[in-house]
């Protein structure tokens, strides 16, 4: 128990996000690579977010706890819990949600085999501390290329007190949060959890969310010392998918701050969830190894009117395992580390069904070959006819290897690989499908069924040396493969594509210092990607997926933090990223166009953010943060650029006295209209996301 203590209570900030206190910084460990290690003894680029920064932020989206990290962009088109998240450009192939990227809660993964992530099910206010390891290599990550996000949430065996948190703010904002603890003798320990959250988003049309969430922990510590944990969480959630807009539509909302009558076809998207999750962990130190078995299994169910299709699934079950130990032993040190597993994962999906919308508007427009009916708008998601069924079923296993030692005392080498076998079986009947050309339904393919499989690497080698008692540099050399989802092959087959997985190799050297006063990270890396899949469009207007040769990616990073003194703070992030497709022929109605040299959409050449925090011996508190995005290309031929936004600021005042505490959270304080996300197809269409205008809530908190 010892071990897992002291983990939770030493977590640290770095890179990006420091204690506001001064610290000693050097005692205090990490998880990035399986075993306690100084951060500043990590041979790679992380971040972590710690609880104080949660709290005083009132963090209840993943979003808003790491979108002020360097190399990381994180945004919410929806204004909910389930962003879109990139990593060093990884994951920018999502139209939503996450991919290449491995999510994991107190080292159990919650991302599925095909590497997908839904972030509805995970109660942010049951999490105590955030890491983000970036780029590829990972021993934590299994078929992932942009890096692991860690959620360490409150362990039922930390002692802490009962505490009650509501708030209330603009657009019906409402939140509560329960926690309740109890030990029942030196050796139980139960802890239980419960979240509920609504927000009508009522400046624009079809956004309403709201969620509710229960978590119930417990644990035990044997005679021997070894510990067992277990959590069981159900959640249910709710989100309206607000429509995109056209480039005029994005000119009257910056006018007016509200989005209304937009001219997208699909105006009724939504994800509408419920999940079930259950995991449980064993630990127990045997002499000089420590055996850590794992076991976790998630049921959950959707209904999700997409474009086109409305999904409705409500039997799919994840499979999973992770069997691990650690070896302490004395080569060249006293303090070197084996670490070896074996992990299995499987996600099964029965009789998904997918439906035409039932109710919608049409026009008639004139073609060559005559009136031609089209949908014009969704009226609403009720469900029509039923266009299709799919069973799939997607397996993962692969084992892993790290060891770290200190062949000097001021160099530490970490050695990893990892080598997974991932299976897609997959098999449907497509009745109906919606022809993007046509703009209307039209007869399916029929009865289909695909079966691939990938080899899947991943290896790095790392050297950290410190200069300083208080300063280390480290380099890295890191590569992984990234297969396509099950989507993904579906839709390059139907075209005649065969994707093949993608391969990333980064090489990194940074920088690290901790100090009393204060602290900087500074990361430089080249990341080669081979085959990376990207969104294209066929002929027909279809949304595909497609290698894309190779890019290149170069980038720096550097975030500090310094303490003025024990009441005031000031923070800095930067990245700078210059992302380019070496070699890339896209499809444009059928005709191959080279985008050689090109930049990659969506990614700020700058990004940077700048904080300052203050906290008085008396209660008071404060926090002043901003984020500015640069300009990026919308497109893929890098036909025109969006100007980003600049200086989008967020306010916190608070108050502390004993058990009880009030803050007044304020977002986009300035109340700017610009857009989160602009892209533009290869017809020339552009569209636009809203972010959200200003908000504030008011949160009242009492321990007991």
């Amino acid at each position: 128990m010892k071990t897992r203590l002291s983990l939770i209570t030493s977590i640290i900030l770095a890179t990006s996000s420091f204690s506001n206190e001064v610290v000693e910084l050097e005692k205090m460990s990490v998880t990035a690579t399986k075993v306690q290690t100084a951060s500043k003894d990590v041979s790679q680029s992380i971040a972590i977010v710690d609880e104080k920064e949660i709290a005083d932020k009132n963090i209840l989206n993943i979003q808003e706890a790491i979108d002020h990290i360097p190399g990381v962009q994180a945004e919410s088109s929806s204004n909910s819990q389930s962003p879109r998240l990139i990593i060093r450009g990884a994951g920018l192939k999502a139209r939503y949600g996450v991919r290449e990227i491995m999510v994991m809660k107190d080292g159990v993964p919650m991302t599925d085999p095909d590497s997908f992530t839904r972030f509805d099910y995970i109660d942010m206010q049951d999490v105590e501390a955030i890491e983000v390891q970036k780029g590829p290599g990972s021993i934590n990550a299994s078929n992932t290329t942009g890096g692991v996000i860690q959620l360490i949430t409150k362990s039922v065996f930390k002692e802490d007190k009962n505490s009650i948190k509501v708030g209330a703010g603009n657009d019906n904002q409402r939140n509560l949060n329960l926690k309740l603890r109890n030990a029942f003798d030196d050796s139980n320990f139960m802890s239980f959890s419960f979240s509920s959250r609504k927000n009508d988003n009522s400046w624009r049309e079809n956004n309403e969310f709201d969620s509710t969430q229960g978590s119930l922990k417990y644990g035990h510590i044997f005679s021997d010392d070894s510990t067992f944990e277990t959590e069981l969480s159900y959640t249910e959630s709710n989100v309206n998918l607000p429509a995109s807009m056209t480039l005029d539509e994005f000119e009257e909302f910056k006018a007016s701050g509200t989005q209304e009558d937009t001219s997208s076809q699909w105006q009724h998207s939504a994800r509408d969830s419920k999940i079930l999750s259950l995991n449980a962990k064993y630990e127990k130190e045997v002499g000089n190894i420590t055996y850590k078995p794992r076991f976790y299994f998630n049921k959950w169910e959707h209904f999700h009117p997409v474009t086109g299709m409305i999904n409705d699934s409500d039997d799919n079950k994840v499979f999973g395992t992770d069997l691990e130990l650690n070896f302490k032993h004395s080569l060249f040190s006293n303090d070197a580390m084996l670490v070896a597993g074996v992990t299995a994962k499987r996600d099964i999906t029965k009789d998904s069904k997918k439906y035409t919308y039932e109710d919608y508007s049409t026009k008639t427009e004139m073609s060559w070959m005559g009136p031609v009916s089209t949908i014009e708008q969704t009226l609403s998601n009720d469900k029509g006819n039923l266009a299709g069924t799919e069973n799939s079923d997607t397996k993962l296993y692969g084992i892993y290897l790290m060891e770290r030692f200190r062949p000097i005392e001021d160099l530490s080498i970490d050695i990893s690989a990892r080598v997974d076998k991932l299976k897609f079986d997959i098999d449907g009947n497509e009745l109906i499908k919606y022809d993007y050309s046509k703009e209307n339904y039209d007869t399916g393919k029929g009865e289909y069924s695909l079966q691939k499989d990938f080899t899947l690497t991943s290896a790095k080698l790392g050297l950290n040396y410190s200069l300083t008692d208080n300063t280390n540099i480290y380099t890295s050399v890191a590569k992984a493969n990234q297969a396509p989802t099950g989507s993904e092959l579906q839709s390059a087959d139907d075209d005649g594509i065969d994707l093949e997985k993608t391969n990333s190799i980064n090489y990194e050297i940074g920088l690290k210092s901790r100090t009393k006063t204060y602290a900087y990270d500074m990361a430089l890396y080249q990341n080669n990607v081979e085959d990376e899949i990207i969104q294209v469009k066929n002929a027909n207007g279809d949304t595909i997926y497609s290698n894309a040769g190779e890019t290149k990616k170069i980038g720096f990073e550097v975030s500090g933090i310094y303490n003025i003194n024990k009441y005031i703070s000031f923070g800095a992030n930067y990245a700078y990223s210059k992302f380019k497709f070496k070699t890339f022929e896209e499809q444009v109605r059928g005709v191959s166009e080279t985008r050689d040299g090109n930049v990659l959409p969506y990614i700020p050449k700058h990004q940077y953010s700048l904080f300052t925090t203050l906290n008085l011996d008396n209660g008071l508190k404060a926090r002043l943060s901003t984020k500015t995005w640069g300009s990026y290309y919308m497109d893929n031929a890098n036909s025109e650029k969006y100007e980003g936004y600049k200086f989008v600021t967020d306010l916190m005042l608070g108050y502390e006295k004993k058990d009880h505490s009030i803050q007044l959270n304020i977002k986009n304080l300035t109340n700017k209209y610009y857009a989160m996300e602009a892209s533009k197809d290869v017809y020339g269409n552009e569209t636009y996301k809203a972010a959200a205008p200003r908000s504030f809530m008011i949160t009242y908190a009492y321990k007991f």
